[in-house]
């Protein structure tokens, strides 16, 4: 009987004892925005090599991009993410408040609202510019074509809106009438709306779709790189929307894999300075002042409006205008 239940303790020990290195995941899986693929692929080797030396593991890191509000749909309905890298806090934050997937506190779990790096609506425009695009207000003309993703399935989307929106209402004295109006204009002005940024470009670019493309700064510059600094323009308006780029550790998935210290490191290691450094060659701007002054040539002076000073929060921005039958819609509806 002794032997029975020292047997039985035994086993109970082995199941709850934590998992060795041997048990600790062989990959991770990054679900991220649809622009971020290059930037990811480009941190990943450093990061495990980083893992390697710090813990003698070998890891994978597996990425997943799409528009951010699709991938926080995939995780609620079953995709494994360990963490993820968004472009917008609503995006996150429904991954908080519905089935706990993430921490009610992920916002205050790292630096700058768990945000490694920060960008802003812009305008990429063909050499010469040859619709004189340089501020918001040019977007409304009847003779300009816009392209950029469906702010209902696109992060990107919701930026490009919400910072045309809030220019709008300083340049019209508040007036939300008057600023409907305008966003409604810069609506209909779309010549095509993908359902994310990767697409928009695609739609700019290649299949030569529109006078302006509006998209973050970063992917301005990166397709400039790409496809030829002498074929675009970047035009950063005056004013934009400062663009925060949230990442969180998916815990509910994190902690039954086993991957919870991989993860988080990951994320903390998106703020060293060379992670941030990598960030910033791909034309987001950072907070690590050593690298922000490395690269300061590379990013005009722009005043940066935020979604809390002029929409309360992101939580009633999305109830008044993204959700069904909010602003949006009725700006859609009567264009």
């Amino acid at each position: 009987m002794k032997k029975t239940i020292l047997a039985a303790v035994g086993a109970a020990l082995l199941l709850t004892a934590p998992a060795s290195a041997s048990d600790a995941p062989k990959e991770i899986l990054n679900v991220s925005y649809d622009i971020a693929r290059e930037l990811y692929a480009a941190i990943n080797p450093k990061f495990q090599a980083y893992w390697k030396e710090k813990s003698g593991q070998d890891i994978e890191i597996k990425q997943s991009h799409a528009g951010s509000s699709k991938q926080a749909r995939a995780i609620m309905q079953g995709l494994k993410a360990d963490i993820v890298t968004f472009n917008q806090v609503l995006d996150v934050q429904v991954l908080a408040d519905k089935g706990g997937f993430v921490s009610k506190t992920w916002q205050q779990d790292l630096p700058n609202n768990a945000s490694p790096y920060y960008s802003l609506p812009a305008f990429l425009v063909r050499d010469g510019n040859p619709k004189g695009i340089k501020d918001w207000n040019d977007l409304v003309r009847d003779d300009v074509k816009l392209v950029f993703p469906n702010p209902k399935t696109s992060g990107n989307a919701r930026y490009t809106y919400l910072a045309a929106y809030a220019y709008a209402l300083e340049n019209n004295g508040g007036d939300d009438a008057k600023a409907r109006e305008f966003v409604g204009k810069l609506l209909s002005n779309v010549a095509v709306f993908d359902t994310g940024g990767r697409g928009a470009t695609t739609s700019f670019v290649e299949r030569e779709i529109g006078d302006v493309l509006i998209t973050f700064e970063a992917e301005v510059e990166n397709i400039r790189t790409q496809y030829g600094t002498d074929k675009y323009e970047r035009v950063v308006p005056q004013t934009s929307l400062l663009a925060e780029f949230p990442v969180a550790l998916v815990q509910k998935v994190a902690e039954k894999r086993g991957s919870v210290d991989v993860s988080t490191a990951y994320l903390d290691y998106l703020y060293s300075e060379e992670a941030q450094d990598i960030i910033a060659s791909f034309n987001n701007r950072v907070h690590n002042e050593t690298v922000k002054a490395k690269y300061a040539a590379n990013f005009p002076e722009v005043r940066l409006i935020r979604v809390e000073d002029v929409f309360g929060s992101w939580e009633k921005a999305n109830k008044t205008h993204f959700a069904e039958g909010g602003v949006l819609d009725q700006v859609f509806t009567a264009k």
